[in-house]
This record gives structure tokens, sequence and C-alpha cells, in this order.
């Protein structure tokens, strides 16, 4: 009774899952396809530049005070072709402010020239040598002869290269910038070419956050529709429960057909029609079970993970100061470190605010990562801390800094720190889709082992999890995606998510052919 009742399940079972199984499997399958012929850039990060201290003729106290800034909760340098900006980001401004080192000047729509001049350097590189500076006045230049300008014809009048159509700030994600890829606010900068590539950077850390084009657009349109089920977005977080429940399905069918499998013999064709079906079902079935069960369980968990709601805010720690708390002094810095400066911020460490230093690398300049998808690392910042008030350096004080950053975010004492560890390249807990490298990763013994992943340079928290929170990554990044195959490359792990999807297309084929052979003969 209970064979002939399974028997009837596992039928009934698998002609409400064969469908949306299928549609998993030939979207999925296009998955791996999608992420090689992605939009082509020239490079996804730029070389840090030294900071030509010719350039910088005005501190930053005298050009905000110029402007009459009162207070800001951070800046940075930030270079225009040759001509170097403070980048703040004042207190009462939405939008990151640009004031020229050489006048003082505020660069009017400042953070929308520089998107447009970060995505022009991602999409098509960086200019030839002499190409640069056709734009900027000399250093002892009359002022009539306005750096500010410079900058926005280098970037408005750029003879080489697409044409910009569009600059749009985002900050929120929508269907085209999905939360998957964490950074915000960031800008699209929409390119005059045929096949309408948009380059999103976030200007913060002159970053380079995703590249679409209409091919890559359609494929993502097809993959959320197909793959998470898109089109039931109408049902809120009901649509999480529907694909968690088809999957659970899913699984459960699989093993009923298992159980199916070795309580019963294959018999042999003899020209029968139905029992050819039946076996050639049986076997693709079992050559696909293994993946089909480690599809759907960690396809489950995860989408009853993300019932509780994903990634949508950007937490960082950054207090105001005072602008009359500002002595900044480029030379004296240098004296301090003894390096060539890339670039500066200010933070607070200990109740004490200091000089954040980043300085060249010894040896050969990183040349900025060309491809994080498929570098996977990044190299360690060469910076230095020094005290704002006395101009003596901190020691250790990007890690301290770190763990600073982690009690702001986290609440917890220092004592209760267990582990502070850099993380310059992607690994099974800190993963791709975290986007931010390097990091610092600061365990705790609170929690479950709560461990908080954070960036120093924009004191941004980059993720936050538990043990908890570890095993289902573990179990989507193994089991769905086959990060298993890590140790044999992309190309290797990517062949085998295409094989093993192919798979489950002809296993459910093969059921249905069975189905409806078996349907025609009771006729």
């Amino acid at each position: 009774m209970l064979r002939k009742n399974i028997y009837k399940w596992h039928r009934v079972s698998s002609l409400i899952i064969a469908i949306p199984v299928l549609l998993w499997a030939v979207s999925g399958f296009l998955h791996p396809i999608m992420t090689n012929i992605r939009p082509q850039v020239v490079t996804q990060g730029i070389a840090p530049a030294v900071i030509d201290s010719g350039k910088v003729k005005v501190s930053l106290q005298a050009a905000l005070q110029q402007n009459k800034v009162d207070s800001i909760y951070s800046f940075r340098f930030i270079h225009i072709d040759t001509n170097w900006f403070y980048q703040v980001k004042t207190v009462v401004d939405d939008e990151l402010q640009y004031y020229s080192a050489l006048t003082g000047k505020r660069l009017k729509k400042g953070d929308v020239l520089y998107a447009q001049y970060l995505a022009r350097l991602f999409l098509e590189g960086p200019p030839h040598a002499h190409d640069l500076g056709k734009h900027t006045p000399a250093t002892d230049a009359p002022a009539t002869h306005d750096c500010c300008d410079a900058a926005t014809s280098c970037v408005l009048y750029n003879p080489t290269g697409a044409g910009v159509e569009d600059v749009t700030r985002v900050t929120d994600f929508d269907k085209e910038y999905k939360s998957i890829n964490r950074l915000l606010p960031v800008y699209k900068v929409a390119f005059n070419r045929e096949d309408g590539i948009r380059i999103y950077v976030e200007t913060g850390q002159s970053r380079f956050a995703l590249a679409v084009d209409n091919k890559r657009a359609a494929f993502t349109q097809f993959f959320t529709l197909v793959h998470t089920f898109g089109w039931l977005s109408f049902l809120g977080v009901g649509r999480l429960w529907v694909e968690a429940l088809l999957c659970a399905l899913a699984f459960i069918t699989t093993l009923m057909g298992l159980y199916i499998f070795f309580i019963t013999k294959t018999k042999k064709a003899n020209g029968n029609s139905v029992v050819k079906a039946r076996r050639n079902h049986r076997y693709t079935a079992l050559v696909a079970s293994l993946f089909t069960l480690m599809f759907t369980f960690s396809g489950a968990w995860h989408a009853l993970d993300k019932v509780n709601g994903e990634v949508e805010e950007v937490h960082t720690a950054l207090p105001a100061i005072a602008v009359t708390a500002i002595h900044d002094s480029l030379p004296a810095l240098q004296a301090v470190v003894q390096q060539p400066i890339t670039n500066l911020g200010l933070v607070q460490l200990q109740n004490k605010w200091c000089w954040q230093v980043y300085t060249a690398s010894k040896g050969k300049a990183p040349a900025g990562g060309k491809d994080l998808m498929k570098e996977m690392k990044a190299a360690p910042a060469q910076v230095c801390y020094v005290d704002a008030a006395s101009y003596r350096l901190y020691p250790q004080a990007e890690q301290q800094y770190a763990k600073s950053l982690a009690g702001y975010f986290t609440g917890y004492d220092t004592a209760d720190i267990t582990s502070v560890t850099l993380v310059t390249a992607f690994n099974e807990e800190y993963n791709f889709a975290d986007k931010r490298l390097p990091v610092w990763r600061v365990q705790y013994k609170r929690n479950k082992g709560e461990r908080v992943y954070v960036e120093t340079g924009s004191a941004v928290l980059a993720k936050q999890i538990t043990d908890k929170d570890l095993y289902q990554g573990y179990s989507f990044a193994l089991l769905h995606k086959h990060h298993f195959m890590d140790f044999a490359g992309k190309a290797w792990r990517d062949a085998s998510t295409l094989f093993w999807v192919f798979v489950q297309i002809v296993m459910v084929v093969m059921g249905l052919v069975l189905y409806f052979r078996w349907r025609n003969k009771k006729r």
C-alpha cells in the first residue's frame, strides 16, 4: 500500500514541480554564461596617484572657511585630470562637495562631474600621457585661469570615446542595480553607444560598482523573472515562501524517487515505450539526484533566510568635526611619514582626531584591480595614523581603528574581541557578493561568535554575521553555486554548474516523456 501511494505521490508532486524546476534549471544554466559575457571595461580599479603638492596651495580649513562650511563628516583628495580637489562630506549637504586645492573655489556639480570622469576611466582607461593637463592651468597661473573650469571642460568636452548620455544619482537599490551590489550611493553614467552601456560608480571611494549593457540587462531581467520568481513580486515576502515550498517539494519528490528506484527492479523494454521511458527516467534521475537534492535544499534555505530581509542600508561611523578644529598641513604630514602621500582622511581614534595617511607602496605601485571577479583579491592599503594635534605617529593604529569601528557597529567592548584579521581576498565567509576589499575581520566571543567586517577607508560596516548566517552562506555557496570547485578555478566551477544543471533539464524532460506515455497508454 505504501509503495503504491509513493508512486502516486511522486507522480503528482513531479507534475507540480516540473515547470518550476525547468525554469530554475534553464535560468541557472544561463547564469554562468551571463557572468562570462559581462560588458567589457578596461579596468575596475584605479591606481592611487601621489598628491601633487605643487597643486595644493590652499589648506582644507581655508577652503572650507572660504565656502562658509562649519563642520564636516569626512574628506579626502581626488583629482580630475591633473586638477586636485578636496572631496568633502559636509554636515548639511547630501551630495559630496568638491573644493579646489589650488584656489579653494567650489566645483559646481562636482560629484556629477567626478562620476563621469571615473566612469570614463573604468570604461576606456586613463588618458594618454600627452593628453594630461591640456585643460589644467599652470601652478603659477593667475586666478582668472580657473582649475574648476579646467576640470569641468575636461569632463564635459572630452573629444575621445563615447559621449555621456545621462547621469543619475542612485540612493536605493532597484531592478537594475540590485542589493547584491551592496554599494550606495552610486552614480549611473549612461554612455551614448549602441550597446547602451551604463557604468555605476561610487564617487566616495573612486570605486567601480557595476557595468550593464542592454544584453546584460536583458539577461538579468530574465534571471530575475524566471529563477527568483520576480513575476510574483506583488506577493512581497510571499514570493520567497512560494520558492521555499516548491524547493522543499522538489527535495521530497527526489527522495521519493530514490526510494522507488531502490525498492523496484528495472524491467527490460522489449519494445514497450512506457517501460523504455521509465528506464531512461530512472537512470537519468539517479545520476541527477544528488545535485537535485543539493540545489533544492540550499535554494529553500536561501529563500527562507531572505524572508527576514536583505541588506538594504549602508552603515557608516563618521562623527562630525568642526572646521575650526582642522589644522592641516601637507608638508608637515609628509615630514612625519617620510613617504609619498596618495591620500588623507580624518578619523576619530581613542577620542582623538587623527590624520589617516595613505602612502605610495614601496617598489612598483599596484595597478588597481583589472577585474575583481577574476582576481578575487586586492592589495592591502599602505596607511598610517598621525595625531592631528601633536603630529605624532600612532603604532598599529589601523588595527585599533578597525576595533573601534567594530565596537561602534556592535556596541560590544574591546575585551569581547577574540581576533582581528586583515582580509585582502574573498573567501567562503566573506565572498565576492560583499564587494569591498580590503577589510578587517573582527570576531567576538558573544552572540554565537559574531564577527563584523569593516572598511577603514570609508568607515563602513561591510558585513555582520554569526555562525547561523555562515551555515546558510556555506550551504548556498557550496551546494547551489558549486564553490566546492573553487580549487580548480572559475572556469571549472562554471563547467560543473552547467553540466549538472543540464542533467536536471534532461531528468525533468525524461520524466515528462514517461508521464505522457503512461497516460496515453491508460487511455
